[in-house]
């Protein structure tokens, strides 16, 4: 085993090493970092009694109620000064032995500065705050409720295949205003489940104080987004979301805060390094907020118990954090592109501090929720970032494979149909590290924006305006979006990952763009909402879009290809525009020609048998035109092709995707 600089051991690094050996002239590297990993962790067992206790602060610090209903009061009485920058107040209960800061009291800490300043601010462990009626600010409320919501339902068991719909509540509504938790709980859960996804990534939940960020800049780290209700109404949506057998994660921002002082982290004590790195490595120069100084033991207490925080108060089952790349890298990624090189993941340019707090993050919500999920928005590709800690490296379950939408994007933008390459097609689908998971998604929320277009958008356009009607044919433009629209969807879903994600209404290709209530639209919320009564118009042609998305997830449901090893690819044709393989036993043929038909195409396969179609984007039902019969019986014969044992005969087609299974195979997974 190998040893690191602090003489720890990193137990399984030869089996990393042995799945990527081009890792071996960076093994010192390995070995540092985990090596300053477990002085972390041991410093956290000796200062603190475990990182169990020490992420459990959230208990302690902030304001609290005692069991004899003592509590603090932030605002009137002077605290004591502790040891290590801690500072305690203790105000005992009123005469009739109610709380002193009653349930919705508003608070302020006041904060005295060594330069003489009096500064108001709200405590960075607020776990409530609401917007001032006549200002931008907010105010921290004390959240105390006499009844607090009780979680009824257990946590659902980790899926094995990950079907994710990421979701922003305040725009989960037809109608032009902020939506609400409950809105989202009985109106969007049921959608949700219908279309077969298991998990919600739920975005803009931590407090921002700034609606158009997209919940990017958090102003309070343990407050729940009090625009769209109560912290009591969140706990509800998460609990109903599990009773339909669905997790929730929950979008982390822990890669930077908003530079907001008065509602925010920015300048607490009224210096610049409060939570922060001070000078310029303390700001995001792109983002314009500030940098966590990740070595700071209050500033790890603060994040680590934030994590808890929401798995425990609120029942998140994990977390996708955002902005990886900005933390693991002293450049942020600013004017660095990645070629692959190992090089560039290595040395002086690799923010250390970070990558340990990462480490950490995921070893101990990995060591407390057995089930926990956290995923990495990586676009360096950072080698080891979903490799457990135990073997070097960073310990996430998932990165989002960030190369799949701008690839579709840059073929939509760049490039007739006739001229799409199969090959280089299958090549980012499939360019993924071995043994690190990723999350395939054909379109990311980003695309939606005000100024960018969605994948239904670049397809379709103008013409989704007025030729989305079930009651005329189809022109060119629609019946070409329609077609492709699917088409990229599944082959995303298939070949791109080992889970999938799609951001709440491009399942059903939902026209226009998004665009936040902000000085430039007059503070409009016409943009900032999602149209689902699209899909509840018969008439439309959004509801077939909304069907094929559903029956593909259910029939990866029953499949299980996300979960399987991955596929075995027997066509790239760059004439015929078809791409095949084999996943999990299922096939899959994707026929991209504008034009072209095939009556009798030869498909490799590996088990021998009865082959029937399960799905496929031609049917009427999803806005197809009905070429296929199910009840076709496709026979294998002992003939080899592309380097399979057996092969068949298929009618493939134009534009056209095909999911055929072995009637004799038992697919239980």
């Amino acid at each position: 085993m190998a040893e690191s600089e602090y003489n720890v051991s990193v137990p399984h690094l030869n089996s990393l090493l042995q799945m990527d050996p081009y890792l071996k002239p960076f093994e010192n590297d390995l070995q540092r970092r985990y090596g300053l990993f477990k002085k972390q962790l041991t410093l956290l067992e000796e200062a603190e009694g475990g990182f169990d206790q020490f992420t459990r602060s959230y208990k302690s610090y902030g304001v609290q109620r005692m069991p004899d209903n003592n509590d603090w009061d932030n605002f009137s009485h002077p605290y004591t000064k502790k040891e290590f920058g801690k500072w305690e107040l203790h105000i005992p209960p009123k005469e009739d032995k109610t709380p002193a800061v009653a349930h919705n009291s508003k608070l302020k800490v006041v904060v005295h500065t060594r330069a003489g300043e009096r500064l108001f601010r709200i405590s960075p462990w607020a776990k409530y705050v609401t917007r001032h009626e006549k200002s931008v600010i907010y105010d921290w409320v004390h959240w105390d409720p006499p009844q607090p919501y009780i979680h009824k339902h257990p946590r659902p068991q980790k899926p094995r295949s990950l079907r994710i719909y990421e979701s922003h509540v305040g725009i989960a509504s037809p109608e032009g205003k902020v939506a609400s938790y409950s809105n989202f709980t009985h109106n969007v859960l049921p959608r949700i489940k219908d279309l077969g996804y298991n998990c919600i990534q739920l975005m803009a939940i931590m407090e921002h104080a700034y609606y158009a960020s997209f919940g990017y800049q958090v102003t309070s780290f343990f407050a729940a987004s009090s625009r769209c209700g109560t912290p009591e109404e969140l706990k509800e949506l998460i609990d109903v979301a599990h009773s339909l057998g669905i997790i929730v994660l929950l979008d982390v921002v822990h890669s930077h805060a908003s530079k907001n002082t008065e509602d925010g982290l920015n300048r607490f004590d009224g210096s610049d390094s409060c939570f922060f790195h001070s000078g310029p490595r303390g700001e995001h120069s792109l983002w314009d907020s500030r940098l966590f100084n990740y070595s700071g033991w209050e500033v790890l207490r603060f994040l680590l118990s934030n994590l808890r925080w929401w798995m425990e108060e609120y029942r998140f089952d994990g977390f996708r954090f955002d902005g990886v790349s900005s933390m693991l890298y002293h450049h942020h990624g600013i004017g660095s592109g990645f070629s692959g090189d190992y090089a560039e993941y290595f040395g002086l340019q690799v923010d250390e501090d970070s990558l340990v707090y990462l480490m950490l993050a995921n070893h101990i919500l990995h060591t407390l929720y057995e089930d926990c999920i956290t995923i990495a928005e990586d676009v360096s590709g950072m080698p080891t970032l979903c490799c457990p800690v135990q073997e070097g490296g960073l310990g996430f379950d998932y990165r989002l494979a960030m190369a799949i939408p701008d690839k579709w994007i840059q073929i939509l933008k760049e490039f007739k149909d006739e001229d799409w390459n199969m090959g280089n097609i299958v090549f980012t689908m499939t360019n993924r590290r071995y043994g690190e998971k990723c999350i395939a998604y054909a379109e990311s929320h980003d695309q939606a924006l005000v100024g960018d277009k969605t994948l239904a958008f670049w397809l379709m356009d103008k013409d989704m305006y007025t030729n989305m009607s079930t009651s005329i044919p189809m022109n060119s433009v629609i019946d070409r979006g329609i077609q492709l629209h699917k088409m990229i969807r599944l082959l995303t879903h298939s070949l791109g990952g080992e889970g999938y994600l799609n951001f709440m209404g491009n399942e059903f290709g939902h026209p226009e763009w998004l665009d936040f209530p902000r000085v430039g639209n007059n503070e409009s919320y016409h943009y900032a909402r999602r149209q689902f009564n699209l899909v509840d118009t018969d008439h439309l042609r959004y509801w077939q879009l909304y069907a094929f998305d559903r029956d593909m997830n259910r029939t990866e449901d029953k499949y299980g290809w996300l979960a399987a090893p991955p596929a075995y690819i027997s066509v790239k044709h760059e004439g015929d525009k078809v791409i095949v393989f084999e996943r999990a036993n299922v096939i899959f043929i994707f026929n991209f020609h504008p034009t072209n038909s095939y009556s009798s195409y030869r498909v490799a396969v590996g088990p021998p048998g009865k082959y029937k179609i399960k799905l496929d984007s031609d049917g009427i039902q999803y806005g197809g035109h009905g070429r296929l019969d199910h009840n076709t019986e496709f026979f294998t014969e002992p003939m080899e092709f592309n380097n399979l044992p057996n092969s068949m005969l298929v009618y493939i087609p134009c534009r056209t995707a095909i999911v055929l299974v072995n009637e004799e195979i038992d697919y239980c997974y």
